[in-house]
């Protein structure tokens, strides 16, 4: 077989491999107990780390939480959660979303919503079941490894698009292992929870957590697939 040829097999198998754990990452909600090795997590996280960042300042600080200590949060985050007055005193310390919506991002936000509570059997009306449901992000949707993650402060919004790139690396690599994630800014409301907790120092700032581990098959909640728009929809070509 000539070089070429070989080069040729090895470059398309490369691109299945890539384009598989990119096209098959999806936000889970429901995760099996089985345990995740550290030195899986440590590999996860080392090949993330390869992500760009401007001028190699690498912004990324990483919380790894399991068992006992991972239970624990999830206990004190629920219980502000799920009272009332406690949860006034909880709010984001940076805007995620938008405060004023418009289509087509409200009309897809509404969309991934109902078409999960459907799943679920949660009507418009079910405001408890919602709020239950919502409070399952605390419990890292029982995955058996929570990630907070949190940047320095002086940091400015360059450096936090160099973030999601190491956000996005993160749930790759977990793909091309066989695992499975969820990143959630529904952790960012309890910042001073989290920072408290961790005993993290002043200047560190939460940017998000996410869920790691094997997904539940048994569960509905992870037969959602949500739609993306055809690069038609949002591509231009300037020849």
């Amino acid at each position: 077989m000539s070089t070429n040829n070989s080069e040729t097999i090895s470059n398309d198998l490369r691109t299945l491999i890539v384009d598989e754990a990119i096209t098959s990452r999806r936000s889970v909600r429901a995760f099996l107990p089985t345990p995740i090795p550290r030195e899986t997590i440590l590999d996860i996280l080392h090949v993330a780390s390869r992500a760009p960042s401007g001028t190699n300042t690498q912004p990324w600080k990483v919380h790894v939480l399991t068992g006992a200590k991972k239970d624990a949060l999830s206990t004190q985050i629920l219980a502000a959660h799920n009272d009332p007055e406690a949860l006034k005193n909880h709010t984001q310390e940076y805007a995620y979303y938008p405060e004023q919506w418009i289509s087509p991002y409200i009309d897809r936000r509404r969309k991934i919503g109902w078409d999960l509570y459907a799943l679920l059997g949660l009507t418009r009306e079910n405001k408890v079941g919602m709020h239950a449901q919502h409070g399952r992000n605390y419990q890292f949707f029982d995955a058996p490894v929570g990630l907070i993650f949190t940047i320095d402060r002086i940091m400015e919004q360059g450096s936090w698009l160099d973030y999601g790139m190491f956000l996005q690396n993160i749930m790759v690599a977990a793909r091309g292992r066989g695992l499975d994630t969820c990143p959630q800014a529904a952790f960012t409301p309890f910042h001073r929870l989290i920072q408290e907790f961790l005993n993290l120092p002043k200047n560190d700032m939460l940017v998000c957590g996410m869920s790691l581990g094997y997904a539940d098959p048994s569960k509905i909640e992870n037969q959602l697939v949500t739609e993306r728009a055809a690069p038609e929809d949002f591509v231009q070509f300037h020849d």
